[in-house]
């Protein structure tokens, strides 16, 4: 190695298997023969997943990392000629799988150590791999002490011509094992054919899926029992154990790349018949004395006070039920009706200019929607009252006697240029009070719409 002559990780104790939750701590070892630069010397403890899609491929095709943790040892400067022992320590957490090495993926635990030199020199890296053992208490999983069961039925042909039915009914003793224990398997066989079945076999599968864009699935065979065929309209009652093996844990959670998951298929070679029995592998036996946990029950909704709705045109055919309504609500009263709306006119203001609508009214030729404005009121010719009715349909009576002369058209020539003028006639609005009409108030609003 150069100038650096041992670099090991030792653990305390020399030991290999943890659980989640405990602490690892150990030596890292650094034996040098000349002195060494370097910016720093950390320890990492680290446990993530891998898969991909190649068998025996560490090119991960995704990763999940679980924990990665990190301890500064020594700071940027000299190491010096000799040996050295750095000591660490690490919190292993408390959710974290087991230890697993598939063909498509991995769960690794690991320690590792290095040595960061100034640039252009090597660097040093080195890591100790540990595994890590999960706990899998099958008391905690809802129905484990019931049996798993199922049933199918297949037609019986034989030479392509239909012989009768096979009915095939298996169920195992409970739902959750543990290495070393028995599975008891029950089987019931009716065929209803006038040939006979092929052998019945029950099978301990594990199937581990690697979850990809595109899931690969390992399945294969733990443990196996066979037993002999059912002749032609007979009935006939199985029974048959199988030991479990050390197997990998079940995965209780989903979303990890790697779910492990474990049933009994019992089946017959002929007819090709199977059903399958899920069950559990773990690491604390079921125990029968212990009351079942209790299942997870989605709360019931609360009861709505939302008011009664108004009678539809045409009744509903499904009433509410009588219960759904608070008991305790107060008697509702009739609404009172609603207070109608008054009547609105139908006048819409005109497109066309006022010179083309009224050609009769003075001084409407040269009107731009403007009025000039004056502080001072001054006698001037009297003007038609229809120009200037606030309603529409609205008019005074006029009397020929004392209507005077009609007022010259407004022009520009007649407007006054300066403050001086403003007294002209022709530009004052229409003083009511010099006015020989009556000075009764004009009608309200309302009425002036119904007229």
């Amino acid at each position: 190695m150069g100038k650096l002559q041992v670099f090991e990780i030792t653990l305390n104790n020399n030991k290999t298997v943890y659980s989640p939750g405990e602490s690892i701590s150990g030596i890292l070892k650094i034996s040098t023969a000349q002195p060494i630069q370097c910016k720093e010397i950390k320890v990492n403890c680290q446990g993530f997943c891998g898969v991909t899609s190649k068998s025996n491929d560490t090119d991960w095709t995704e990763e999940e990392q679980y924990f990665s943790s990190s301890v500064s040892i020594a700071d940027k400067g000299t190491l010096k000629d000799g040996e050295h022992s750095f000591p660490f320590k690490f919190l292993l957490p408390a959710a974290a799988p087991t230890s697993f090495e598939g063909p498509y993926g991995q769960i690794i635990y690991r320690v590792r150590a290095f040595i960061d030199t100034p640039r252009f020199a090597k660097d040093y890296k080195i890591e100790k791999p540990f595994s890590m053992t999960n706990t899998v208490n099958l008391n905690e999983i809802p129905g484990i002490q019931e049996p798993s069961s199922s049933s199918v039925t297949k037609n019986f042909s034989y030479m392509l011509v239909k012989n009768g039915t096979v009915e095939l009914k298996a169920k195992t003793d409970m739902r959750g094992y543990i290495a070393g224990e028995i599975i008891k398997v029950f089987a019931e066989i009716e065929n209803k054919s006038e040939k006979s079945t092929g052998h019945v076999v029950a099978s301990l599968m594990q199937k581990i899926t690697y979850n990809t864009k595109k899931p690969t699935y390992d399945l294969r065979s733990v443990a196996e029992v066979e037993g002999p065929g059912v002749k032609g309209g007979q009935k006939t009652e199985w029974k048959e154990q199988i030991i479990v093996p050390p197997l990998q844990l079940s995965s209780l959670t989903d979303g990890n790349l790697i779910q492990i998951c474990y049933y009994i298929q019992v089946y017959l070679k002929y007819p090709e018949v199977s059903l399958t029995l899920p069950i559990y592998i773990g690491s604390v036996a079921v125990d029968p004395t212990l009351p079942p946990p209790s299942r997870a029950v989605p709360p019931m909704p609360a009861p709505r006070n939302n008011p009664t709705p108004a009678p539809a045109l045409s009744p509903s055919p499904v009433a509410a039920p009588a219960e759904s309504a608070p008991h305790s609500l107060p008697p509702r009263t009739t609404p009172k009706p609603a207070p109608k709306p008054r009547p609105r006119s139908s006048y819409t203001s005109p497109s066309a200019p006022l010179s083309d609508l009224y050609p009769e009214l003075p001084g409407v030729a040269n009107y731009n929607e403007e009025m000039p404005k004056s502080p001072l009121h001054g006698s001037q010719t009297p003007v038609s009252p229809n120009a200037f009715s606030y309603a529409p349909g609205l008019s005074f009576r006029q009397r020929p006697s004392s209507l005077g002369p009609s007022a010259p058209p407004l022009s520009s020539s007649t407007i006054p240029q300066d403050a001086n003028q403003m007294s002209s006639p022709a530009s004052l609005p229409p003083n009511y009070r010099s006015s020989a009409y009556p000075h009764e108030l004009p009608p309200p609003y309302e009425d002036g719409c119904n007229i």
